[in-house]
């Protein structure tokens, strides 16, 4: 019997884990994927968001400017890299200026700080590759960039590390509820628990509607990316928003956290939650839109291309709270953009909404506050490498060449809980690179089969049927 069951081990979903794992709680987070960050998680904008483009009074308003407040501490907590690089809104025509001045007056409202409609002059001091044409644009210093698999993760290993149970390849199908729920898996285990927290991200309406809450429904809204080598150069080094539409905050030029530069995401709505494929028609729009903000963006140095799903909340809003249909059940739905820069807010606020029904928070005597990052060796110093290999000769031996990630580095996220190819390379950036795993894959293989002592042919890229091999050419090799 649990405390508190979390569907969803998205962004949303791990941070309240790590959030009420400070509490004498017997918690358990769930999803139906392999690994948590399976979902929008582990394919967004990786921006954190200002706050000025929510619409005062919302939910998003108010969690987006908690949740970006709240960032340095969780980052520093957690060792996840976190720049405050700042963003620029252009606008290239005087109606645009004008949407200018309504994100301002709404960033205003929102108590965004930091925030200025700087002139073409300025903009091109700032970023010299914006197109000249620019008329103006909204700064905000406030805003920055993250990692939002690594957040994601960081979250899940530091809820574990004080007592948070991760149950994996659970798909709910079905939940009861008598003096407790029981919440059933399509393998036929079953989770009993006195509360439930749904952050179950493009599902969460269907997880809403198996208590009989059908308050909402949430649309699938795929977003198609494009990420530029490194050798491309950092044309940018602030995230570069057009004005947005009522599809989204549009086309966005950015740099990342680890040295690369992207374009994207475009905005289609679609019925399927599965579908990430990418189209030409999409890749067509970025190339067009990308470069009307940057005209020299090197799109010809472009590595990889990929669509995430976003959940867009029929409301309109994020949908955080008791559900009407149980005093027991609390809705983390409809967390659309800006979700990841929300999440710590999210989670403290899921805190409150506990402590008002009567839960008994008390602090646990031996909270965990701080989780550390693999320790990556590109990074070190010469000296720390030196003694890094002596004190671990697998910190010699480099196996994804791009990234420069060692075999050490490899088997610290397999012992991390990595046990797909996806969650190696999500835990330390191995197969991350220019060649994308074209040539470190099948190293990261033998030592995935090595440590977990699965065979080769039953390996998986991210769980499930995707396996990697279909068996051996002959017998003996």
């Amino acid at each position: 019997m649990y405390d508190v069951a979390i569907i969803g081990a998205g962004v949303v979903g791990c941070a309240v884990a790590r959030q009420l794992s400070r509490y004498d709680l017997k918690i358990a987070l769930m999803d139906a994927a392999h690994d948590v960050a399976m979902g929008a998680s582990r394919a967004n904008s990786a921006i954190v968001h200002a706050g000025y483009d929510c619409k005062p009074g919302t939910l998003m308003a108010k969690m987006n400017v908690r949740g970006n407040e709240l960032y340095t501490k969780w980052c520093d907590e957690l060792d996840v890299p976190l720049k405050r690089c700042g963003s620029l809104v252009l606008a290239f025509s005087d109606e645009e200026v004008e949407e200018l001045k309504k994100l301002y007056d709404f960033g205003i409202k929102n108590g965004v700080p930091g925030m200025a409609i700087i002139d073409r002059e300025e903009i091109l001091k700032r970023e010299p590759a914006v197109n000249p044409e620019v008329v103006a644009a909204l700064w905000a210093e406030t805003a920055g960039i993250t990692c939002p698999y690594e957040l994601t993760i960081a979250c899940s290993e530091n809820a574990r590390a004080n007592g948070v149970q991760i149950i994996l390849d659970f798909k709910v199908n079905a939940i009861e509820k008598d003096d407790h729920f029981t919440v059933k898996s399509e393998d036929g285990r079953n989770v009993e628990t006195k509360y439930i927290i749904n952050a179950a991200g493009l599902y969460s309406d269907d997880i809403a509607k198996m208590v009989g809450d059908d308050s909402f429904d949430v649309t699938p809204r795929q977003g198609e990316y494009m990420l530029l080598d490194k050798a491309a150069g950092a044309i940018v080094s602030t995230v570069i928003f057009q004005t947005p539409t009522k599809m989204g905050k549009g086309i966005l030029v950015s740099p990342t956290v680890d040295g690369n530069i992207f374009a994207g995401p475009t905005a289609r709505d679609t019925s399927d939650k599965t579908d990430t494929s990418t189209t030409p028609e999409g890749i067509a729009q970025l190339n067009a839109l990308s470069r009307k903000s940057v005209p020299e963006l090197q799109l010809g140095k472009v590595i990889t291309s990929f669509t995430g799903i976003r959940a867009t909340p029929s409301t309109g809003d994020f949908i955080i709270g008791v559900s009407k249909a149980d005093d027991h059940f609390i809705n983390c739905a409809g967390i659309c953009s800006p979700g990841l820069t929300s999440a710590p807010a999210i989670a403290e606020y899921v805190d409150e909404i506990l402590r008002g029904l009567g839960v008994e928070l008390n602090e646990r005597y031996e909270y965990i506050a701080n989780r550390s990052h693999i320790k990556r060796f590109v990074n070190m110093t010469e000296d720390e490498k030196k003694a890094a290999i002596e004190n671990n000769p697998l910190y010699g031996r480099v196996i994804c060449r791009c990234e420069t990630i060692t075999e050490a580095e490899i088997v610290e996220a397999i012992r991390r809980g990595a046990n797909t190819l996806d969650g190696v390379k999500r835990r330390c950036r191995a197969g991350m690179g220019r060649c994308q795993g074209g040539f470190c894959a099948p190293r990261v293989m033998e030592i995935l089969s090595r440590e977990t002592g699965t065979p080769m042919e039953e390996l998986t890229k991210f769980g499930g049927k995707s396996k990697l091999l279909t068996g051996r050419i002959k017998e003996g090799c």
